[in-house]
């Protein structure tokens, strides 16, 4: 029940959407200058709450309060006149414009009763919320020319220029560096002591153990608890998420046959590969580390034939290969799960059923015509197999959650039986539980013989789940540890440059 002390109460909301029932009954409550972290794995709910409170999607049943008096918010206008923003995961800035375009669109200062804009009232009004979030840049900028995190700035400046006393924050730190996060995570206190209160969204716990007051977990659409984040640990927070304890996933033994599937000799291309060197084993899981703009991503690309290579060699089980698209990668058996799975490894509007098969549908022909039996059935195995949540292989995949649509871009390839299988960010963006059943199949598929390149920027995972770990800095493979002698330190040690200044130096 909302106090005197409650800025925003949303009492026993419900929304149901045909098959689902995405909140049942969730009462959540945020301070004023708190910061409340809404956690939960996805398709717990977080996102359809906060669309709720915005106005973006209409509740089937429960009440919202603001300063205490019922509101109605029917639209993301009414939600802005309250002073309710959200800044999505997705940004919403216009690149082609300037910043203070973007900050005032549609809200532009006009000069006399003529309708012309003050421009120069407009950009002395967009610098003062610059200087408000802390950023040192001309408002006369055009966005395109700003880095991500800029860009985030940016949406807070414009979210506090419609005097916004509540910002939601969903998975804010998720494209930004480390650096990066520390700007946020001050800028997140300095609002606090201005009496703004943020919700933040996110799957990295440490950082919600870094920022939070408090903590909300849902789970299946219902609330579960609210607790000062004094009174939690990390454990807690995963057993309220998930329901259950999480085992942690260990590294098997490496191979022992020695057998190498794919081995990369001398590869460059451009800046961004240099002279790569690297070798992977039949049932292995070798973890990539490297910071942003190591040439991870880069190396993946060129294995795959999305990018060429300006020289090299790649071998695959022993014979030298040249592979100058996606297609001739299939066909000496790799597959590629992208980093970003909305743009590049799914249809978002087509079926579960068709997003699982559409690598294999060559096998699926009878007479020139597609055997949808046999497709369905098809993508039944793996639905089943991968533990794909879905209320049926009817369902766009645009519908269903983060993890179980990565969980369909892996088993889109496993339906080719690759012997090698790139894995470019995997588990980002999605909770703690899907992680965990991610990793579980990763080592599955190594036991049955499959050769995995895991990538990942997170440090945790790599030293969990890799057999061996190679680390890349500006485009080359600068380390190589055994998952026995690596740390943490050590791979950070030589992922920012740090042996090639003790090598100059020694």
């Amino acid at each position: 029940m909302a106090t005197d002390t409650t800025l925003l109460s949303m009492e026993h909301i419900s929304k149901r959407f045909p098959g689902v029932q995405a909140l049942d009954d969730v009462t959540f409550e945020v301070a004023p200058g708190e910061v409340h972290a809404l956690v939960g794995e996805n398709g717990a709910g977080k996102s359809t709450l906060m669309k709720i409170l915005t106005g973006a999607l209409a509740k089937d049943s429960g009440t919202v309060r603001w300063l205490g008096a019922l509101a109605e918010i029917n639209s993301p206008g009414q939600a802005l006149a309250l002073g309710i923003s959200m800044i999505h995961q997705e940004l919403a800035l216009i690149p082609s414009l300037d910043v203070g375009q973007n900050i005032f669109l549609g809200r532009e200062p006009t000069r006399g009763g003529l309708g012309v804009i003050a421009w120069d009232a407009l950009y002395r009004a967009a610098g003062a919320q610059l200087a408000r979030v802390g950023l040192a840049i001309d408002a006369r900028k055009r966005v395109a020319e700003l880095s991500l995190a800029q860009r985030q700035m940016v949406e807070i400046a414009k979210a506090l220029s419609f005097e916004s006393r509540l910002i939601v924050m969903d998975e804010p730190t998720s494209s930004l560096t480390e650096r990066e996060v520390e700007t946020l995570f001050a800028l997140s206190r300095s609002l606090k002591a201005q009496g703004v209160s943020i919700v933040f969204i996110s799957h990295r716990l440490e950082e919600v153990f870094q920022v939070a007051d408090r903590v909300t977990v849902l789970r299946d659409g219902r609330h579960i608890g609210t607790a000062p984040i004094g009174q939690l640990n990390v454990p807690a927070v995963v057993r309220m998420m998930v329901g259950r304890e999480l085992g942690e996933v260990s590294a098997g033994a490496p191979p022992t046959d020695g057998r190498v599937v794919l081995e990369v000799r001398g590869l460059s291309r451009g800046r961004v590969l240099r002279d790569v060197v690297l070798k992977l084993h039949q049932g292995e899981i070798l973890g990539m580390f490297g910071l942003v703009g190591s040439g991870r991503t880069d190396l993946a690309r060129a294995l795959f034939g999305v990018d060429p290579i300006d020289q090299g060699e790649v071998w695959i089980e022993g014979r030298k290969v040249a592979i100058d698209s996606p297609q001739r990668a299939i066909a000496f058996g790799l597959g590629f799960v992208p980093e970003d799975r909305k743009t590049q490894g799914l249809f978002l509007n087509m079926a579960v059923d068709q997003n699982v098969t559409i690598t294999a549908l060559g096998g699926l022909e009878r007479l020139g015509f597609i055997d949808f039996g046999r497709m369905r059935q098809l993508a039944q195995s793996y639905v089943e197999r991968l533990d794909i949540r879905t209320p049926g292989l009817g369902q766009q995949v645009r519908n269903l959650s983060g993890g179980n649509q990565q969980k369909i871009v892996i088993a889109k390839w496993l339906t080719l039986h690759p012997k090698v299988l790139i894995l470019d960010e995997a588990t980002h963006g999605i909770d703690v539980g899907a992680k965990a059943e991610i990793h579980e199949l990763m080592r599955a598929l190594a036991r049955d013989g499959v050769a995995i390149l895991m990538i990942s920027s997170e440090l945790p995972e790599i030293l969990a789940v890799s057999d061996r770990i190679v680390v890349m800095r500006e485009g080359r493979v600068v380390g190589e540890f055994s998952r026995a002698e690596a740390s943490q330190d050590q791979i950070m040690f030589y992922a920012t440059g740090g042996a090639d200044v003790h090598q100059a130096t020694a």
